[in-house]
């Protein structure tokens, strides 16, 4: 019977031992801890508790279900100030990385990020990160998702970038960019991103090279870019969203062919001229807008094309047909 007991007893042992067992890793713990006072004990981090376990307690973490490590670090809309951290550098496992939507978080994109060679995602957005967009990100060779939009980023863009060989989704829109885009984002070493370079102010012209690369998603509108832009498009192309509106783009509309696949395109506020090309009626488009523009012409009846209303259209230099006014 003693033995029993005694079985029974050191089994409970065992038991609410484990039960008691803190899962998170004592380092990232302590690294997350000084994050927390960096930022001052935000109300945000209050669910970072010394005497609670980060792995199962706390907000805006998480854990690797194996390692325990922390792999995600997740910081939202809320009242936080400074500058991030360099101690984010200090959590070695960490693969996605969000600072999003704090207009008090000042300063550049922190160093220490660069020693973060898991990270697979990267979003530092809607911040107010200032100093140029650093080339030590195309050493983060595991990235799949950079998006560094609503900053007031300056500078040029780094033509490293291109090297990023995992790379899904490039987000360096709405900031303060200067210079010409990168010739180098015509060779693009893996995937070929979804990319977002609007609002910013862009010149020149975009690199020919550039038609070598089959982007799903190329969004340029509101920049100073000149030139031609056709080489975005192509028959043997799945590109399906073109943005390329309010710039100063000049080429002739007429002899462009676009890819079966394009579902969105604005071309609009430019200097683009010649016409509609008939091909356009075969297309699937959801949205279209060519207004203020140089393109004469009738517009090709059939598709989708007479499914938009007059704005998508208006203000060329003598385009017409449905649903624009009759054809003289």
């Amino acid at each position: 019977m003693n033995t029993l007991f005694l079985s029974l007893l050191i089994a409970s042992t065992l038991l609410s031992l484990s039960l008691s067992k803190e899962l998170c890793n004592p380092q990232d713990k302590q690294v997350l801890l000084q994050i927390k006072k960096h930022f001052g004990d935000p109300y945000l981090l209050a669910s970072w508790k010394s005497d609670t376990d980060c792995c199962t307690d706390w907000y805006q973490v998480e854990c690797d279900s194996t390692t325990n490590r922390i792999i995600s670090l997740t910081v939202f809309a809320g009242n936080l100030s400074g500058q991030i951290p360099a101690a984010v550098g200090d959590l070695p496992y960490l693969q996605n990385l969000v600072f999003r939507k704090l207009t008090d978080i000042t300063g550049p994109v922190q160093p220490a990020i660069a020693k973060l060679v898991h990270l697979k995602s990267l979003r530092l957005d809607w911040l107010n990160l200032t100093g140029t967009v650093p080339d030590f990100l195309s050493q983060l060779k595991n990235l799949t998702f950079l998006d560094l939009s609503f900053n007031g980023f300056s500078g040029s863009i780094p033509s490293s970038l291109a090297l990023l060989p995992n790379l899904g989704a490039l987000h360096l829109d709405r900031n303060k960019l200067t210079g010409s885009i990168p010739e180098s984002f015509g060779t693009f070493k893996g995937s070929v991103p979804d990319l977002y370079l609007s609002h910013n102010q862009l010149t020149g012209e975009i690199p020919a090279s550039l038609g070598n690369m089959d982007f799903s998603v190329i969004d340029l509108s509101r920049n100073k870019l000149v030139g031609d832009a056709s080489m975005l498009f192509g028959l043997n192309k799945t590109t399906d969203n073109v943005y390329l509106s309010r710039n100063l783009f000049e080429f002739n509309l007429s002899n462009v062919v676009f890819p079966s696949t394009m579902e969105n395109m604005d071309i609009s506020h430019n200097k683009i001229f010649g016409s509609i090309p008939p091909q356009m009626t075969q297309l699937r488009l959801q949205s279209l807008d060519v207004s203020y523009n140089r393109l004469c012409g009738q517009i090709p009846v059939g598709g989708k094309l007479q499914s938009f209303d007059n704005s998508s259209y208006f203000h060329n230099r003598c385009l017409c047909g449905a649903p624009l006014g009759n054809c003289k």
